[in-house]
């Protein structure tokens, strides 16, 4: 069976699908690998190091998906791409459905069984296999670095002969895999760490890290199935509102990472939020892909408003390549080992499995996804 590798063609993407290690685990399984020329350019790994993991190099996209019964992508395939496909390949990678509801259409009319990573559930034996959790604890991590490098003080407290630096005040909103990694990170440059949550089980971890937790006093629980946080009520967003906008005056960075599955962002920090944080504060929106967390925040861009500095990057895993690829390409690897009949060589998806009836999108021409047939979410 051949899988093949493509080059990404999303501006910015620099992450590519597979690794050296990954190759060398692939091949193993009987697959036949290719990979088009110059995919891991972005992610440091030359078209040498494939070929020596025993990956075959293809001059185009077109030679590398001819034919092939697997593909692996970082993100969704271009219209071009998906018509060099064959009917009846299988398609992994992060596809976000919720966003580019008629691209999966597409796929469907194409006959590509297709998967997105990022609906892989909260299941143990899945976690080697998610996505998010691999490049979110990466984004959570840069997003501290970029804070740093943009504001201008020191985190950590500092004693000198001249005088005492006091140490940054960081908030963090969303204590998810990338939230938690934010913390982390910001104690170990040697801020002050906050966090919030809606979810009252995040109050542990926050504290296990040295962070202080700052929750809404209320009997509502915004824990959701999987570990995902839920849409809270109307009075629980006011009361929030009204402790973030008293806390939130006091800090230097605030990173917001709040995600809610198949919706926008929720709002966190409002305008008039903003104004109220010190001059030369600093605020990363990882949410900002999705709508962002604050309605200030620009997609792509870092901006100055109200004296504080918003920065909306986009694909910050993305800007970690080497180290994101790796995770990335490992979950894929994880993924697919499953399906490899051992003694074959084939492929055997189990359909029931729910690692495939939780990611698989479309099958034989069909949308199968619960959340995407019609009348879904």
């Amino acid at each position: 069976m051949k899988l093949a590798i493509p080059k990404e063609r999303l501006d910015g993407e620099s992450r590519v699908a597979a690794s050296i290690e990954t190759v060398k685990k692939l091949t193993a399984l009987g697959l036949q690998v290719t990979v088009e020329a110059g995919a891991g350019a972005g992610a440091s790994i030359s078209d040498a190091l494939y070929r020596e993991a025993g990956a075959d190099i293809a001059a185009s996209a077109a030679e590398a998906l001819k034919d092939a019964d697997i593909v692996f992508k970082v993100r969704a395939p271009t219209d071009e791409e998906l018509g060099m496909m064959k009917r009846g390949a299988m398609l992994a990678a992060i596809l976000n459905p919720y966003d580019d509801k008629a691209r999966f259409q597409k796929y469907a009319a194409a006959g590509v069984n297709a998967f997105a990573m990022e609906l892989m559930p909260r299941i143990s034996r899945a976690q080697s296999m998610d996505v998010l959790s691999s490049q979110s604890n990466l984004a959570g991590y840069k997003a501290v670095i970029n804070a740093a490098a943009a504001f201008t003080r020191a985190m950590p407290m500092m004693m000198t002969a001249a005088g005492t630096i006091a140490p940054a005040r960081v908030f963090i909103m969303g204590v998810g895999v990338a939230g938690l990694q934010a913390i982390a990170t910001a104690k170990r440059l040697g801020a002050i760490v906050s966090a919030t949550d809606v979810r009252s089980a995040t109050k542990e971890q926050v504290e296990s890290l040295g962070g202080t937790f700052v929750m809404v006093e209320s009997e509502e629980s915004g824990d959701a199935a999987g570990g995902y946080a839920k849409e809270m009520s109307d009075d629980y967003k006011r009361a929030q509102a009204a402790l973030v906008a008293e806390h939130i005056k006091k800090q230097d960075i605030v990173i917001t990472t709040a995600l809610i599955p198949g919706r926008p962002a929720p709002e966190l920090v409002s305008e008039e939020m903003v104004k109220t944080m010190k001059p030369g504060s600093i605020l990363v929106d990882l949410a900002v892909e999705r709508g962002g967390n604050c309605p200030l925040s620009e997609a792509g861009k870092r901006v100055t408003k109200h004296g504080v500095t918003l920065i909306g990057d986009l694909n910050v895993a993305g800007q970690l390549a080497v180290d994101a690829s790796s995770l990335y390409a490992k979950n894929l690897l994880n993924f697919i080992t499953p399906m490899i009949d051992k003694e074959t060589r084939a492929l055997a998806i189990n359909w029931d499995d729910e690692t495939i009836t939780g990611t698989c999108l479309t099958r034989d021409g069909q949308i199968v996804h619960p959340s995407l047939r019609e009348g879904g979410n």
